[in-house]
């Protein structure tokens, strides 16, 4: 029997739904759900252990798949099982993990784990943007400690007008794409890549999308009391010493504001805290620190936050010594590493970052193969984060989730400035060297100089910077240029990428309750005024892109012939193609415009007379003489019955020159007239109406001798010959009849 399930709907507005479905799966998980949009349907299943961890953090793990079965597709490559995540599903799991995990209470560490799977796909449907609601409704229908429902919901703006969740084609012609995760009272994440939009719009875009969140997160609660809502488990919290605390904010507070105002390096401020830290271990006997220990570690980093906050807000000033608007001293440099196609250094205080770009063809781009989307970028960037650049040695397992984001974001802030008119296939690699405070907007400051040193021509140079936020309901600071410690203890962190017409992505994680707009876009005004600052250092060392690629870097022409010349032009499997190739030292290749089937043929290479070898063989190819122009031509081949010759304008481009047509008298011998190698004009005659191949002729440009009189014409009228002996005349009536056979 079919047990019973509970259902909600939610209307989007625009005749499209959201139905959000328990009691039918997956029913020993500690809560389930069920979203549906159109034919996409996800299944999300979470379960928390009952016993807390033995660590000082929320073990939570997000983990979002696609299932090739989804979209009736099999999994490429040898073993035909979905094996570990895209590129695309972590960054979905990055951003569910970061709205959901502020609500768990700091003091619950049990192990967590929400997993949501793409069961059924619809392509006019993007997943991503349920997979945040899927996971609150499915924590609604458990026993956890939440703290409230949230959602997620992709935004866009077509024609002027904003969209929820549109669709990839409604995206395709959009100038914004961004997700913003919310509960029904504040916004709490934010990322995306825009066209150069103004702040205000990108205000007026997270309001539009937080107004359909509250519908969202109405609907888990009706879908919650309606299934039943379960009491809120019962678990062991973190000892607490309300004494204790108050001992060592006394004893350390004033400490930490000295040390933080003294405005020291990362390293000389790390030791100083340490010392601390030492000392108030210190004044306890072994048998205290045996016992609470452990709450000393961590009312001492709450009393060092405390002092480093009310710095910044009465004083205006940072640990570091600067004020809330100061940018922290930047070098770059361009053209660093003598082999790579382009390469730039980026350095801003204690974060440095070295991006090399490579340039390609349509083979190198990135390849996308998801259940939910098939394609290929042909820009990419990819983020690197060594343990060296932070001073220390961890072990190295592959790229982090935390890379593929950072990667992610810095790609999105580049690619809208990449022209469509770029002919390579450009990959942009950043590698950390040290890191206090925004790699990833380094990355876009280092992406943009290397780009510009390999010679890309960007519509416009990009720079980004990451801010923080510090507030306690009635002052508030906002933060330009933000260290690793100021994101840590801020209350809200966004990094903004933009040209100087308007930005171009953001990733921000509010902490705050309830922050007003007029802040948010405050916020974004001091990040504007702070991009420009360092947008004018990127300018200083490089002003505008090199106006050519460098002398080993290839270079990349393409042109366009018929789709019935293709098969011509690579050979009989692919002979031609990688003569060719051999030949001039070039990489070529072929791609069909789906539009208008003609072949794109992309030529690379590093040596100019390489690529105009190919251009000419292309050009050849295309070459069409114009009946009644004299063209000159070469001869190639001796024949008994002519000369066969080319075109000098197309070598390749063959056609005969036959022994009538080589002079105006009688010709016996080919060789009279012409040799091998012999360079002359002919005229071009078209079709020939007897032959139906080209003609051209010699005779027909030179002098006719005096009294040259022509042969006439022969009459195919005439009598006798071959006529009398047709096969309508042979007399067949008039034969004896043949003799019998013998028979055997």
């Amino acid at each position: 029997m079919i047990p019973k399930v509970f259902r909600e709907v939610i209307d989007l507005g625009d005749g499209r739904t959201i139905s959000l479905e328990t009691g039918k799966l997956a029913k020993q998980a500690h809560g389930s759900v069920v979203v549906q949009m159109g034919k996409a349907m996800l299944l999300c299943t979470v379960v928390s252990n009952y016993k807390q961890s033995d660590v000082d953090f929320l073990p939570l793990t997000v983990d979002y798949r696609e299932k090739f079965a989804a979209a009736g597709r099999y999994p490429g490559g040898f073993f035909k099982r979905e094996a570990r995540p895209s590129d695309g599903e972590v960054l979905t799991m990055r951003l569910v993990d970061r709205v959901l995990r502020p609500l768990f209470p700091k003091d619950y560490h049990a192990e967590v784990q929400v997993m949501i799977q793409l069961m059924s796909h619809d392509d006019d449907v993007m997943p991503d943007a349920l997979a945040g609601l899927a996971a609150s409704a499915a924590i609604q229908l458990s026993d956890f400690p939440f703290e409230c429902p949230i959602s997620e919901a992709r935004v866009g703006r077509v024609n002027g007008e904003f969209v929820i969740n549109p669709t990839r084609a409604q995206l395709a012609e959009s100038d914004i794409d961004m997700m913003i995760g919310a509960s029904a009272d504040s916004v709490m994440m934010v990322e995306g890549e825009m066209d150069e939009i103004s702040e205000e719009e990108m205000a007026d875009a997270i309001k539009f999308a937080h107004e359909a969140i509250k519908v969202q997160c109405a609907a888990q609660v009706a879908l919650a009391e309606a299934f039943g809502k379960k009491e809120t488990r019962i678990y062991e919290g973190e000892r607490e010493d309300e004494e204790l605390a108050a001992k060592i904010n006394e004893l350390t507070y004033d400490k930490c504001y000295a040390i933080a105002k003294k405005g020291t390096s990362k390293v000389e401020r790390t030791n100083a805290f340490a010392e601390i830290k030492e000392e108030v271990k210190a004044s306890f006997t072994e048998e205290e620190l045996a016992d609470y220990g452990d709450l000393v570690g961590k009312y001492f980093n709450k009393s060092q936050k405390a002092a480093v906050r009310e710095l910044t807000l009465a004083e205006g000033l940072r640990l570091d010594g600067r004020k809330t608007t100061d940018i922290r001293p930047i070098w770059c440099e361009v053209d660093y590493l003598p082999s790579v196609h382009g390469s730039s250094i980026f350095t801003r205080g204690e974060t440095q970052a070295l991006a090399t770009v490579t340039l390609g063809t349509s083979r190198d781009a990135m390849k996308i193969d998801m259940p939910s989307y098939e394609g290929e970028e042909n820009f990419y960037l990819h983020y690197n984060f060594p343990p060296f650049c932070t001073g220390e040695a961890r072990p190295l397992r592959g790229t982090s989730r935390r890379e593929v984001g950072h990667g992610n974001l810095a790609q999105r802030g580049l690619k809208g400035m990449i022209p469509a008119d770029c002919p390579y296939t450009v990959r942009v690699v950043s590698e950390v060297l040290e890191s206090n405070g925004s790699s990833s907007m380094a990355t876009v400051c280092a992406g943009t100089m290397a780009l510009m040193d390999a010679g890309v021509k960007m519509i416009r140079p990009v720079s980004g910077i990451a801010m923080g936020l510090i507030s306690d309901g009635d002052r508030y600071a906002v933060l330009s240029d933000i260290l690793g410690d100021e994101d840590h203890l801020g209350d809200m962190d966004f990094k903004v990428t933009g040209t100087s017409e308007g930005i171009t992505a953001c990733q921000m994680d509010i902490k705050v309750k309830g922050l007003s707009y007029e802040i948010l876009v405050n916020a974004l005004k001091q990040a504007r005024d702070g991009r420009f600052h360092i947008l004018g250092k990127i300018t200083d060392t490089i002003a505008a892109a090199n106006e050519d690629v460098k002398a080993h870097a290839p270079k990349m022409v393409n042109r366009r012939i018929p789709n019935e010349l293709i098969g011509a032009f690579i050979g009989p499997g692919g002979k031609n193609i990688q003569e060719l190739q051999k030949e001039t030292e070039t990489t070529i290749v072929i791609t069909e415009d789906p539009v208008t089937e003609e072949g794109i043929i992309e030529i690379l290479g590093t040596k100019p007379e390489g690529i105009e070898a190919v251009i000419a063989k292309i050009e050849s190819m295309l070459f069409k003489p114009e009946k009644g122009s004299v063209y000159e031509v070469k001869v190639i081949k001796m024949l008994d019955f002519g000369a066969v010759v080319e075109y000098t304008e197309a070598p390749g481009n063959e056609v005969l020159l036959h022994v009538s047509e080589l002079a105006w008298e009688r010709t016996d011998n080919v060789s009279d007239v012409v040799k091998m190698g012999d360079i002359l004009d002919v005229k071009y005659f078209g079709l020939d109406p007897r032959t139906r191949k080209e003609k051209v002729s010699r005779k027909a440009i030179l002098p006719k001798p005096e009294g040259f009189v022509e042969r006439p014409p022969r009459d195919d009228k005439r009598s006798g010959g071959r006529d009398s002996r047709s096969r309508d005349n042979r007399g067949r009536d008039d034969r004896k009849p043949r003799a019998p056979r013998k028979e055997e």
